[in-house]
């Protein structure tokens, strides 16, 4: 079993990590934080087979503090190595400003390069991760992250400011930050020019993950679901629901009741149709249309009923007993009327799929009895 010590253990990054790494048993972990005692740093460092250092600052009450905190505590930790005569690995999390000639870069080039003088020192692996804007569940908003503060405010109601919407942000998520650190953990690290890499990097303008964000709130009213097959999207809408209020997890849907029952949209998406909820109440038959391009799935949650087939033109019908205690998925094909009754005692519950939209103007739906006439 491998000992890891995670310094910053308490932050985002290390947060996330910790998680991930408690899933495994081949893994012993251990945490080092800014309130912990220093004189068991030593003790610590001693100790691991592998070390995450992720702790830093970058928001100090004054500039000597970036180098306290970030190359100071840096060097402490490759020198208690280079003392102990240990070759642990040791991975930093840098930032894309190490490159700069600000205070802030300036603290973490130097931090930097005291890994490095440990690694040809010591012949030890290094892994140095100069990372972007890191985004995902658990960051700090109104600190340093724009997304987690856009996130946080638009989930609460609560104002953002945007000072320049066109902005080029580069962002990595955390998970895919987190499996990069334990590929490295693991001897795969993708390393390139002696720095390691999170893949992938995501390119987008401040103003338009605002606008992002703004819409996953929006999609409560309109019953909508992101774009899940952009990357970007799919990991902002995640990081988007972890901000949510506590008492704001659920919210109501419209529900269409008369006395037959009632007809509920769930999901609608502009590419993949929508999802609704259909409740029959015993002895009621909805349906007696058909459709020409527009197909529909249901499946039967709760209850007991018959689902009626007719094609257009022809005599025969064809009939298909559904219930709650046997889930199946009924297709409704094009060219056919249907109709669906309720044969029992309870609620009949129906989860419906349909491909499209509806369009009042081209809705597809012709009414006709499966029943045929015979007077």
């Amino acid at each position: 079993m491998k000992t890891v010590l995670i310094t910053g253990s308490n932050g985002f990054v290390g947060r996330n990590l910790t998680a991930s790494l408690a899933q495994r048993k081949d893994v012993k972990i251990t945490g080092f934080d800014v309130d912990d005692d220093q004189a068991t740093l030593s003790t610590l460092v001693a100790e691991a087979d592998f070390i995450f250092h992720l702790a830093g600052v970058n928001r100090p009450q004054n500039v000597e503090e970036f180098t306290s905190g970030n190359t100071g505590l840096t060097q402490t930790i490759a020198s208690l190595l280079q003392s102990q005569g240990k070759t642990t690995p040791l991975l930093i999390s840098s930032s894309t400003q190490a490159a700069q000639d600000n205070p802030y870069g300036i603290s973490k080039r130097a931090a930097e390069n005291a890994v490095f003088a440990y690694g040809r020192q010591s012949g030890a692996m290094v892994y140095v991760y100069r990372l972007p804007n890191v985004f995902g569940k658990w960051c700090r908003p109104n600190y340093n992250s724009a997304v987690a503060t856009f996130c946080n405010n638009i989930a609460t109601d609560l104002p953002i400011q945007i000072n320049d919407p066109n902005v080029t942000m580069n962002l990595v998520y955390i998970d895919d930050v987190v499996n990069s650190f334990i590929a490295a953990l693991d001897g795969r690290a993708a390393v390139q020019d002696d720095f390691c890499q999170v893949q992938p990097v995501h390119t987008i303008k401040l103003g338009e993950i605002a606008t992002l964000i703004r819409s996953f709130k929006a999609s409560r009213e309109d019953r909508s679901i992101p774009d899940m097959a952009d990357p970007f999207t799919k990991k902002l809408y995640s990081t988007y629901l972890s901000y949510l209020p506590v008492d704001h997890f659920s919210y109501p849907l419209l529900m269409n009741v008369n006395e037959r029952g009632s007809f509920t949209e769930f999901i609608k998406t502009p590419d993949r149709g929508q999802v609704s909820v259909n409740i029959s109440k015993p002895n009621i038959t909805k349906g007696d249309h058909w459709h020409h391009t527009k197909n529909e799935k249901f499946l039967v949650v709760s209850g007991q009923g018959m689902i009626r087939f007719r094609k257009v033109g022809g005599e025969e019908i064809i009939e298909y007993q559904v219930s709650g205690e046997k889930l199946e998925v009924v297709d409704i094909p094009t060219g056919y009327t249907h109709n669906i009754s309720n044969t029992g005692e309870s609620d009949l519950v129906t989860v419906m799929w349909c491909n499209e939209l509806f369009d009042p103007d081209k809705p597809d739906t012709f009414f006709e009895s499966v029943e045929l006439s015979h007077e």
